[in-house]
């Protein structure tokens, strides 16, 4: 060490060590607070502010939801919440046609749940092997479920026999369960 790095170092211990041992204890959490606390929680703020600003799939853009089911060929069972139009085969196998009203609350639910489960992320086509051998008798169940929104939109289509990724088949057929529940919900109403 030269003379001028301890002379430094002596007056950088006198100055600033003597007068930081001297604070109380208050103000040395006050400026652990400024130095540390206060620059994270702004950087938190503009982080996530930004992120949510320029989330792809907002609820303020969402318009509608599209809901079909039955066999791959002639989907017949079907919702709209734009038109409110719900189709659907009874027991008789007879095409009742009802008008069904899912309220703002409900398409907040199922659009809080859309995120929750990862809707975003799963393939569009989630076809099963079935289809995919023979696509014109196939017999398999199919869903198809669409989220729309002013400038995207987001489709599945899912068949009970799909093979693929077990936690992508979980999170769709959850998906299509609370929508199928959530139009029971608001028919019975």
């Amino acid at each position: 060490m030269s003379y001028l790095d301890i002379n430094f170092y002596t007056l950088y211990k006198s100055l600033f060590l003597s007068k930081f041992i001297e604070m109380t204890i208050k103000s040395k959490k006050i400026f652990l607070g400024l130095c540390i606390i206060v620059p994270f929680l702004m950087y938190c703020v503009y982080y996530y502010s930004n992120m949510i600003k320029n989330a792809p799939f907002r609820y303020a853009d969402f318009e509608s939801i599209e809901f079909k089911y039955g066999e791959p060929n002639h989907m017949v069972n079907e919702y709209n919440s734009k038109t409110r139009i719900y189709k659907y085969l009874d027991k008789k196998d007879s095409l009742i046609t009802d008008t069904v009203k899912l309220t703002k609350n409900d398409l907040l639910y199922l659009h809080r749940k859309a995120m929750e489960l990862g809707f975003w992320n799963l393939d569009t086509d989630m076809t099963g092997p079935e289809w995919q051998t023979d696509s014109t008798n196939s017999k398999v169940p199919r869903f198809y479920l669409e989220y729309n929104y002013k400038d995207k939109s987001k489709h599945v289509i899912l068949d009970a026999d799909f093979a693929g990724n077990p936690r992508m088949h979980d999170a769709a057929k959850s998906m299509i369960d609370e929508v199928n529940r959530m139009l029971a919900t608001a028919q019975a109403r």
